[in-house]
């Protein structure tokens, strides 16, 4: 049985084992298998017949004539399986490729005559497999295969045509090295935002950067999140991950506020003004504070635009339907998601999350959402309303960027996955496996493993789907960002999937269609301008490195994890060329928790260590960690005058070491070197720690220096003059 359950396995892309950063191996348990294969409807949950699930597995390929989806090089001959009955093997087949341009291309053959792949039986009848050779074709893009006989179309397959490699910018191709400052959005302080970062205020940020030097701004994904439950506040568990948030929208820059009075008398009442201060003042973000202060403006000017440019068929309007019409049925469901979850949660706060809706409404084609939508047009409108004020403002962040002449611009981040509950599994619902979660075998600061709680797409599903969902996903993200960073990028070949009711710890990994995915992504990042940075930390086979490295990806290196084998810390020079080098990330300590040791310490406090000896190595560890960088700088001339390599001397960190570190990544071949505002700061604490939830403050901390003030502040001052120094884009 066991070698059978294994076959099975095999057949649906479960991997059986995988090794962990220490280089042991751990074996996916039987108990494991069978669940991830029952989640994917693979067998039933208590399926014992192992052998007709095989069958099923092995047969799955002959109900495909043609593949639903077929990914090649542009410019190569390829070939693409075409299964039939050996009976009809002798007639005269045609073919016919339809161009995204309107071109087509056409050829006849004889099955029998092609080169035979595979031979099967469905029903009691011969099957073959043949490899339909199609000609070069030379125009990128999305295409369609048909193949005919006796004037019948038997098939038909989307044909993806694929660049060799991803976007390069000019600054790549011409050698430069850049630096830029990455920000969580939410946490910017401006003089002008309601407490909390918002679209507008990238404008000055932007500003900053070009008048320091650096050529991009780096972000915290921009995903939709959650507007009826802002609390629910983490970018990397969205509601959709092909819409943006609508919270970061700033009132006063929408156009209709100049025109409407009614929204200035809201906002210049005293008491909202009061409300508004309070939220600046906090140390935290306040965000059911904030979307109340927010909704309340936006509705009033909601109205103001239905009745002045609606009812008026103003040009306005027309953008506006514009808008509507660009984005498509997926823009209507996902304003049709929020008004349901609107409408629910009103009624009772339990309801949070289609899951929990009546049943009637949580599959999205049903009679009863169609009603709903009739009886509920202008809340679906003012979902739809709120994407194009977001969509306009990251627009003009993002010519702000050009206009400035910045390398990059916006640097943004695309999360490995959504939440159960959102949108975006609500319209795709058929493509997630629901009841399993994505998430990460233990590690040094995760030593229990990590569940993200968010559920995976299922391979076969999404190959069904032509790739649709992921190709959207990625157009959205790619649409105003000069990079784009993918969050665990091993996604795309493999994904950690932890089955229901078991622990972190208890997982194993899925299969993904790497060379689809990945050629997939370097043909959007053509068409859209777009440098990939894939992160691609953790256990890292060298074949897949090798592989994102030749198509032109970012490699993705962290100071704290780049070492030699006697634990010092990388030469500078030893880094690769293609690549982002950043000293830290908002999962990890900043370089002042890290030398204070304030992560330890919270994890400590959080009972997240499994036993005090794993506590007490972590600090030993930290200390000699300290001692290494100490001499590692002496080691470069990058040792501030007056500092000692004895870590015991300096229990906190004074700017000029933690400058010194940046020093010593701006120093690297790396292509990109990116600073944590955290640092530049000079702050102790990390925007988010992984395994909390409501424990710590994750995605609510605040910059405490305004962004005005960046200019005149000493330390930022100094770290952007560091940076520039070796990375100024000329």
């Amino acid at each position: 049985m066991p070698d059978k359950l294994n076959k099975l396995c095999d057949l649906a892309g479960i991997l059986p084992g995988y090794h962990d950063i220490w280089g042991g191996r751990h074996e996916a348990s039987a108990a494991t298998k069978r669940a991830l294969l029952a989640a994917i409807d693979v067998i039933e949950a208590n399926d014992a017949d192992i052998d007709a699930a095989i069958r099923r597995a092995e047969m799955a390929p002959w109900r495909e004539t043609l593949p639903p989806v077929h990914v090649g090089r542009v410019g190569l001959s390829g070939g693409v399986t075409f299964r039939l009955s050996e009976t009809h093997a002798r007639q005269t087949h045609f073919w016919r490729v339809t161009l995204e341009n309107g071109g087509t291309l056409s050829g006849e053959f004889k099955p029998v005559e092609l080169e035979r792949v595979d031979t099967g039986c469905d029903e009691g009848q011969t099957q073959i497999a043949v490899n339909l050779l199609l000609p070069a074709v030379t125009e990128l893009g999305y295409h369609r295969l048909d193949v005919c006989s006796d004037g019948e179309t038997l098939a038909s397959c989307t044909l993806i045509v694929c660049p060799p490699t991803a976007y390069l910018p000019p600054f790549f191709v011409s050698g430069s090295r850049i630096w830029g400052l990455a920000i969580q959005l939410y946490g910017l302080n401006t003089q002008n935002n309601w407490g909390i970062g918002d679209y507008a205020d990238l404008r000055p940020a932007l500003d900053w950067a070009a008048a320091s030097g650096a050529s991009l701004i780096g972000l915290n994904p921009l995903h939709a999140l959650f507007p009826h439950n802002p609390s629910h506040c983490s970018p990397y568990s969205p509601s959709s991950r092909q819409f943006v948030n609508m919270l970061y929208i700033n009132v006063e820059a929408v156009p209709e506020f100049g025109e409407c009075e009614a929204a200035q008398k809201q906002l210049a009442d005293p008491a909202f003004q009061a409300r508004i201060t309070a939220l600046k003042q906090a140390e935290l973000v306040d965000y059911q504070g904030v979307a109340d202060a927010k909704f309340s403006v936006l509705r009033t000017l909601y109205r103001h635009f239905r009745e002045r440019h609606m009812a008026k068929n103003s040009a306005h309007a027309n953008e506006f339907h514009e808008f509507c019409e660009q984005g498509g049925e997926d823009l209507r469901l996902f304003a049709v998601y929020h008004a349901l979850q609107d409408y629910f949660f009103a009624q009772d706060n339990a309801l949070w999350g289609w899951p929990v809706w009546p049943p009637d409404y949580r599959d999205h084609t049903s009679p009863q959402v169609a009603a709903f939508v009739e009886t509920h047009g202008e809340q679906v409108e003012w979902s739809i309303w709120l994407q194009w004020l977001a969509d306009r403002q990251l627009a003009a962040a993002a010519h702000h960027a050009d206009q400035v002449g910045l390398a990059i611009g916006l640097y943004q981040d695309l999360a490995v996955g959504v939440d159960k509950g959102g949108a975006e599994t609500w319209m795709q619902r058929n493509l997630y496996a629901l009841d399993c979660r994505v998430g990460c075998p233990p590690d040094d600061f995760n030593l229990l493993g990590q569940d993200w709680g968010l559920p995976p797409w299922i391979p076969g599903k999404l190959r069904a789907a032509a790739y649709h969902p992921y190709i959207a996903m990625l157009r959205a993200n790619m649409k105003y960002a000069g990079a784009l960073r993918i969050d665990h990028v091993m996604s795309l070949i493999r994904l950690y999937w932890i089955p229901p009711g078991m622990r972190g710890d208890a997982g194993a990994y899925m299969a993904y269609p790497f060379r689809d995915l990945l050629a997939i992504l370097a043909l959007e990042s053509h068409r859209n301008r777009c440098l990939i940075v894939g992160e691609d930390l953790g256990t890292v086979p060298d074949e897949v490195r090798h592989a994102l490295s030749a198509m032109g990806l970012l490699s993705y290196r962290l100071f704290y994890f780049e070492r030699q084998q006697d634990g010092h810390f990388m030469p500078p020079g030893w880094y690769p060329e293609q690549a982002l080098v950043a000293a830290s990330t908002h999962d990890l300590p900043t370089l002042a928790g890290y030398w204070e040791g304030r992560d330890i310490e919270v994890r400590s406090d959080l009972n997240l260590f499994p036993n005090d000896e794993v506590r007490r190595n972590q600090i030993a560890g930290r200390r000699e960690d300290k001692a290494r960088l100490l001499t590692d700088l002496a080691r470069e001339g990058l040792l501030p005058n007056g500092l000692s390599t004895n870590p015991d001397d300096l229990p906190q960190p004074p700017p000029a070491l933690l400058r010194a570190i940046l020093h010593y990544i701006a120093l690297t071949p790396a292509r990109i070197a990116l600073v944590q505002a955290e640092d530049m700061l000079g702050l102790a604490e990390q925007a988010n720690l992984p395994g909390t939830v409501d424990e710590q403050p994750n995605w609510r901390r605040k910059l405490p220096l305004e962004l005005e003030q960046w200019q005149a502040d000493d330390n930022c001052r100094a770290t952007s003059a560091v940076m520039a120094s070796e990375r100024a884009f000329k």
